[in-house]
């Protein structure tokens, strides 16, 4: 089976393929892309994170994206941020 048309594992409750994911992402549709990358953030294995998304935009998106994720997942990427942009603490 082609890759593009498998279901990302960080989206086994709804019919989204690679495709899809990819295709939300590169969209103009904020409340998508912020679900889609905050799907991502909380459920997606290291390696998958960063074959769809950068440091930049999460980044760029944190504010928003913060809002939308579970408390102890938040947490988590808030202080990886941090620490990402200011070194340990």
């Amino acid at each position: 089976m082609d890759e593009k048309r498998e279901r990302p594992d960080f989206i086994w409750d709804y019919d989204l393929t690679e495709e899809d994911v990819r295709a939300i992402l590169r969209g103009e549709n904020e409340f998508e892309k912020l679900w889609v990358m905050a799907r991502i953030l909380e459920s997606a294995r290291w390696s998958d994170i960063w074959r769809y998304l950068t440091l930049a935009e999460i980044r760029h998106y944190w504010p928003q994206l913060s809002r939308r994720m579970r408390h102890e997942v938040r947490e988590v990427w808030g202080w990886a941020l941090e620490v990402w942009a200011h070194g340990s603490t």
